[in-house]
């Protein structure tokens, strides 16, 4: 690079292609940002060099410029963005034909998005920051094939992920992670960054802005922080947060009521007879039973009986009673199970209560059929005091044989002896009692080993995990 000073020249490693030097110039750089930002001044002037050097803006390299304003003003570079990430689907041989010049103009581009994204900072974040970094993520899932929020919302589609991985130029030589694997991988830690910047942020300072609010991508921490802050909202800013609440509830209904309908159903119930109605109708078999009516000459079959198919289930009217403990440990749980709930409750001969507690307790039955309604009547945080549930609880078992009692928390409690000496007793009457460590997303929970232990010489062991281990478990019992 000459005509430039010491200073700002690009270090150069002996006997390596000088497209690589500067590539990785702008990689260090970039890891140096991340992890130890004290110690770059070097590499920062090395990188201002190698970017002006290739013809690409300096804003590049400003922390603090969004990709979206980096665009504006260099409308060009917005096609380069898109699909920046994407694995060549031909790649070809790599007989050192590869365009090197390209690779290290896509590195200081792939710098950008990447520093932008995961270099989130600390301390209070404002409602533009928010704004601004959701705006940079969605610049990085365009990046990797996707639409601006897919990631986030765990949503992947076919775009790059479906693709196969080949050189991308984003290194020395070889291939790219299986993007297939890898992508649906980078969703939750965004995810987990965008959490992280919601509970550092001024919430009712964006609810307050339609148009802000608008932008907030719905998520378990948020809902979290909606449902905290809900009794100091008020006018507009209640409104766009209810708004919110109502969007992800109906997110999440939907995957779950999906779950429930795949899981195990009744037995084809043939004591009664099936329902003589076009849509049972069960042709090969009328056919098959009427082939002596086969009239050769007229080549014609004559039917002289329909057979029908049993669509009837054996079912028995149950009852299901949950639990939820509503403190603060236990939120991806209570919001998770209310919404799990209200669909039981949509299903035929099913009778849920649903019963949340802190050291108070609540029945929210009358509200079970809508999760939205139900969410809106918690009270986040708090101690735990499970007495108080179980003193609601009980009186609803009229027929144990029929009740299945699901318990959710992580059962630090207060009160241990007497809890699980009233829990043991609903064990032994002969309803179906499960206690749940966890129903997230996840499937990540803590279990107080006290009660793990006594449950499982119980016979009725802690049931942890993926929620589609709790949607089995109650839809194979309740129908």
């Amino acid at each position: 690079m000459t005509g430039q000073t010491p200073e700002t020249e690009a270090p150069e490693i002996p006997g390596a292609d000088p497209h690589d030097n500067r590539r990785q110039v702008l990689y260090w750089r970039l890891l140096a940002r991340l992890f130890d930002p004290e110690e770059q001044p070097g590499l920062e002037s090395a990188s201002l060099a190698v970017v002006e050097d290739i013809g690409l803006p300096t804003a590049l390299l400003d922390p603090q410029a969004s990709v979206d304003s980096v665009v504006q003003r260099h409308p060009g570079l917005a096609d380069e963005f898109d699909g920046l990430m994407v694995p060549d689907p031909d790649p070809g041989p790599d007989d050192g034909a590869r365009d090197r010049a390209a690779e290290v103009r896509r590195a200081a581009l792939v710098s950008k998005v990447l520093l932008n994204v995961f270099a989130s900072g600390s301390g209070a974040v404002t409602a533009g920051q928010l704004a601004r970094w959701q705006s940079d993520a969605g610049w990085l899932e365009r990046a990797l094939g996707c639409k601006p929020g897919e990631l986030r919302g765990g949503r992947v589609g076919t775009g790059a992920a479906g693709r196969g991985a080949g050189p991308t130029g984003t290194g020395t030589a070889g291939t790219t992670p299986d993007l297939g694997r890898l992508i649906p991988a980078i969703g939750p830690e965004l995810g987990a960054i965008e959490a992280d910047l919601v509970k550092r942020m001024r919430l009712r300072e964006v609810l307050a802005d339609p148009a802000l609010a608008a932008q907030l991508t719905p998520s378990m921490s948020l809902i979290e922080q909606l449902l905290r802050d809900k009794n100091n909202l008020s006018g507009v800013a209640l409104t766009n947060a209810k708004a919110l609440i109502r969007r992800f509830v109906d997110e999440v209904a939907e995957v779950l009521r999906t779950q429930v309908e795949k899981a195990t159903v009744g037995a084809l119930d043939r004591s009664i007879p099936p329902k003589r109605v076009f849509r049972n109708l069960d042709v090969d078999r009328t056919i098959w039973k009427n082939l002596t009516n086969w009239s050769p000459e007229e080549e014609r079959l004559y039917v002289d009986r329909l057979y029908y198919r049993h669509t009837a289930r054996k079912t028995t009217p149950q009852r299901l009673i949950v639990v939820v403990d509503q403190s603060g440990s236990m939120v991806d749980s209570m919001v998770n199970c209310t919404i799990l709930a209200s669909i039981f409750a949509g299903l035929p001969k099913v009778d849920v209560h649903l019963i949340a507690y802190d050291t108070q307790a609540l029945d929210l039955t009358p509200w079970v059929h809508d999760p939205f309604e139900t969410l809106l009547r918690t009270n986040l945080g708090g101690g735990t005091d499970g007495t108080v549930a179980m003193a609601l609880a009980q009186p609803k078992i009229a027929e144990p044989r029929n009740t299945v009692v699901v318990w959710i928390s992580d059962f630090y409690e207060w009160r241990t002896e007497q809890l699980f000496a009233s829990m043991a007793a609903i064990h032994r009457s002969g309803a179906k009692f499960i206690p749940v460590g966890s129903v997230t997303s996840s499937g990540r929970g803590s279990v107080n080993p006290w009660f793990r232990e006594r449950f499982k010489d119980l016979g009725a062991p802690v049931l942890s995990g993926h929620i589609r281990k709790l949607v089995h478990e109650l839809k194979t019992f309740l129908t």
